[in-house]
């Protein structure tokens, strides 16, 4: 009885684990915002990139701490154009790795690619981006680079 009783509970313990593998954990979640991040940064669209944080938003870069309160603030500086003037056209990620993971919280180390429109490298940037899941919404909460 002991041995059916053991083995009954191993069973039950890999069917529960194996699904709670299939749920994405925190840092699969917070990559997938990164991903979006990327993508609606290089589509240019305020609009559809404020969707990508969580509010208040904190952005250290160029020397300076800038916070906004919500996504009608964020959305309403349009950046690209000084951007644009660099030579920029788009980014990209060279790397990403998880520093710090729990629940609803997960700090990611990245390097990020400035390229020009003939895909030539301009420069890159290491940051660090702390994702947070506010009610049920994963977003970007703070980043600091050294970006200007």
């Amino acid at each position: 009885m002991k041995k059916l009783t053991l083995l009954i509970t191993m069973l039950m313990a890999t069917i529960v684990w194996s699904a709670e593998k299939d749920q994405p954990g925190s840092a699969d979640q917070a990559m997938q915002v990164l991903d979006s991040f990327m993508l609606t940064f290089n589509s240019r669209d305020m609009e559809e990139w404020s969707e990508t944080l969580n509010y208040p938003h904190v952005r250290l870069a160029g020397g300076g701490v800038k916070v906004w309160a919500n996504k009608k603030e964020f959305s309403s500086v349009d950046i690209f154009d000084r951007l644009v003037a660099t030579g920029w056209h788009h980014s990209a990620w060279v790397s990403r790795n998880v520093v710090l993971e729990s629940e609803n919280k997960v700090h990611i180390s990245t390097i990020f690619q400035r390229y020009d429109k003939n895909n030539n490298p301009l420069k890159n940037y290491q940051s660090l981006y702390i994702l947070t899941n506010d009610n049920g919404h994963w977003g970007v909460q703070a980043r600091s680079s050294l970006a200007p």
